[in-house]
């Protein structure tokens, strides 16, 4: 039996995809190995979206090819995408595919095996207008099921390089989302994240479906499912009608996570953002509203060029305002070929990381405040793992609907169940978790199963 392993680079669509690759290699008959092994072929799933990602992504391929010099390594993913050339010339890679066609790459296999020739299997991603379909039955290593419901994106913000590297947007066909949906849903998986490279932007390419019509569907059409998670809505993207069914949900979670980037509308400018600050926060508010006890998270840029100290109070300030229950704070990071990169008034590393702990206290304020709401209040949780915390070796970790990270003592079999749980404590003694105590009144056997 061929062995095949895989090291992935970068976000949770890439991560997706490996399963969905692993998948093809599986139905040809492979055997799944460890990247640190032996192996007939080595796959490779590559970041692009900072400098740094590039660089990772060279010293696994060339880590790969040294591990054993006579195996296939084929090199996929979002650095492949936009720079195949470059790939190609480190001496030992053997095929490149980007971020399409990856169904061709077992063929691509086979024909370098028998002409010993490089395979470069790129094409242009902007001339692609169809969602490539892979099937994702089930994740080798986890307890929450991944949805990819669509590709790409239209936005060209300037610091980003991604559009370049997955093209414009494209979605995937609702009956397939469905249908895969349920396909998790039997395979045991009680809540599915859905998500893509601009989430909610599903549907924008379609005449008569959109993306709340979607999680309608997700919401009737298919048995089983307790939660659904979106990993990503853009502000622009939270239309009344999204509002509407969030609303009346019962079963999409009371956490949603909405990139800022930035609470200043004049960086918000330099950065292409489609939404002003004002835009921003009534959006939120009205979600709050709709919504109450609503966790938002979100991501901020800060050091972005030009950003002067006025302009990272603003932010501040605004994040203060809007009262996230977390961030997830990014310098910025020269990206090669955007715009941002080409700007002048590039701000100084030391200034970028100050703002950067500022913001990141902030968070930890935020977050806690927020968690501290739950205090003594019962709340459903899906373990997904034990602790790795040597002094609570039988405790499980996994998150509520409202994101709220949370230990507890459990058993191995309550691993991807739902469990209800009561909150005794909110800090972050063990890796930023929230302490809870499963209900003494409940009984194993009434723990919700698959």
């Amino acid at each position: 039996m061929p062995t095949v392993a895989f090291h992935t680079l970068g976000c949770k669509v890439n991560h997706y995809e490996t399963e969905g690759i692993w998948n093809m290699f599986k139905e040809q008959g492979y055997e799944r190995v460890d990247f640190d092994r032996n192996s007939d072929v080595y796959v490779i799933n590559t970041c692009t979206v900072t400098n740094t990602g590039d660089k990772k992504s060279r010293q696994i391929i060339r880590r790969a090819i040294r591990k054993n010099p006579d195996a296939v390594v084929c090199v996929t993913g979002c650095y492949a995408q936009t720079s195949p050339g470059e790939i190609m010339e480190i001496p030992g890679v053997d095929v490149v595919v980007g971020t399409q066609d990856r169904k061709h790459m077992i063929h691509y296999i086979e024909q370098h095996k028998k002409s010993k020739e490089p395979v470069n299997g790129v094409s242009n991603i902007m001339k692609n207008r169809v969602f490539e379909e892979m099937d994702v039955p089930d994740f080798s290593d986890r307890t929450r099921a991944s949805l990819k419901i669509q590709e790409g994106c239209n936005n060209f913000c300037t610091f980003c390089i991604i559009p370049w590297s997955r093209g414009l947007l494209r979605s995937r066909d609702p009956q397939n989302v469905l249908e895969q949906a349920q396909k998790l849903v039997n395979a045991g998986y009680i809540e599915i994240v859905l998500t893509g490279i601009h989430t909610a932007g599903y549907g924008e390419d379609m005449k008569d479906y959109n993306f709340a019509m979607l999680l309608r569907d997700l919401e009737t059409k298919v048995n089983g499912l307790k939660r659904i998670r979106i990993s990503s809505i853009e502000a622009s993207q939270i239309t009344d009608e999204v509002i509407e069914v969030l609303d009346k949900s019962e079963k999409v979670v009371s956490h949603l996570h909405i990139p800022l980037q930035s609470g200043s509308d004049s960086v918000l400018e330099r950065m292409r953002r489609k939404y002003s600050s004002s835009y921003y926060k009534e959006k939120v508010m009205n979600l709050k509203k709709a919504l109450p006890g609503l966790a938002i998270t979100s991501d901020v840029i800060v050091g972005f060029p030009g950003e002067t100290n006025e302009e990272f109070q603003e932010t501040y300030d605004f994040i203060k305002e809007i009262g996230f229950s977390e961030l997830h704070v990014f310098p910025y990071s020269r990206r090669t070929g955007t715009p941002a990169a080409r700007m002048e008034n590039q701000v100084d590393d030391e200034v970028k990381n100050n703002r950067v702990h500022q913001l990141i206290e902030l968070s930890e304020q935020l977050a806690k405040a927020y968690a501290e709401n739950y205090e003594n209040e019962v709340l459903e949780v899906i373990p997904e793992e034990h602790s790795h915390d040597e002094e609570h070796p039988n405790q499980l970790i996994g998150y509520t609907d409202n994101y709220l990270k949370v230990a507890f003592s459990g058993t191995p079999d309550m691993i991807g169940k739902l469990v209800r749980v009561k909150i005794t404590k909110a800090g972050y003694p063990l890796n930023q978790a929230t302490f809870v105590k499963v209900l003494d009144e409940i009984a194993y056997d009434e723990v919700v199963s698959h």
